[in-house]
């Protein structure tokens, strides 16, 4: 016999751009929105009866009206604003998600209505409202980082099929995805935001790193330490390898100068930091 099991809908990455105009200066917030409802959906799984079921393009509207109606500020805001709204409005749903990504802009020149597209990481979060608790998680994305030097890699495991060498000097190069989960729902997002990303970049920078692991922990430690309302961090990080060219065929020598960048395949090392009093994470990274 079968039985519906986890289930929820919505509306994936609608683009909404908020433009904001004080006089000739303008401003502008660029998101891609997603949103995810759960709760009592059985009969329209069973039978086909759609009474208990928000239609997807009535949230993508919802977002467009509430772009309007409420503008955007902190991402972490709009995505709490929406989320409440959809499980509290809704008898038949009993927790909605919405994730965001910021696509950052930056004004060209001296011109108040002309924008350049940053070339700065995108900004992330998810905002889950169950009609009692609101919990979020805050993040990012591509944050692309390279230490020249201060990186080895040795004393490995090895077996019959290893072939690579040890190393006492390499680029260590990573595209940070890290995302933290927040004690509770009323933070100063922004401060938080720069916080947190100031930490991943200075750990990054000033440890000298053994692993790549290694590394992950203390930038994953750093943001816990400069930011207190943040309890859990979570980092994903690629290893951007760099290898030596050998120039020998050229009759020249390579001291650690011109390198070959490779895109695939790469290690990828993941992990957690969190507090060691940290709340329980429940579906908030779901």
């Amino acid at each position: 016999m079968a039985v519906l099991g986890p289930n929820r809908y919505g509306k994936a990455e609608t683009r909404v751009v908020r433009v904001t105009r004080h006089g000739d200066a303008h401003r502008i917030k660029d998101l891609t929105v997603s949103t995810s409802l759960s709760g009592d959906m059985t009969e329209v799984h069973l039978s086909g009866d759609n009474s208990a079921v928000l239609p997807t393009d009535t949230q993508k509207n919802t977002v467009f009206a509430f772009a309007k109606k409420h503008g955007v500020g902190m991402i972490e805001d709009f995505a709490l604003l929406l989320a409440r709204h959809f499980a509290d409005s809704q008898p038949a749903i009993h927790h909605a998600r919405v994730a965001v990504e910021e696509h950052a802009w930056e004004r060209n020149g001296a011109f108040g209505h002309s924008f350049v597209r940053s070339g700065r990481e995108v900004r992330t979060c998810v905002a889950h409202h169950d009609g009692t608790r609101s919990w979020v998680v805050s993040g990012l994305r591509d944050l692309v980082v390279l230490n020249t030097t201060n990186s080895e890699f040795w004393g490995f495991a090895r077996d019959e099929y290893t072939t690579l060498p040890e190393t006492r000097d390499r680029v260590l190069a990573t595209a940070v995805d890290a995302a933290w989960r927040h004690a509770d729902a009323s933070q100063d997002w922004d401060k938080t935001y720069e916080n947190a990303r100031g930490a991943l970049l200075a750990a990054f920078a000033d440890t000298y790193s053994l692993s790549l692991q290694q590394t992950l922990y203390a930038m994953g430690t750093r943001v816990l330490a400069e930011c207190p309302g943040v309890c859990e961090v979570r980092l994903s990080l690629p290893n951007k390898h760099h290898f030596l060219v050998d120039l020998a065929p050229f009759g020249l020598d390579n001291d650690g100068e011109v390198f070959f960048a490779a895109d695939r395949p790469y290690g990828l090392i993941e992990g957690t930091v969190l507090r060691e009093d940290a709340p329980a994470a429940g579906p908030a990274w779901e």
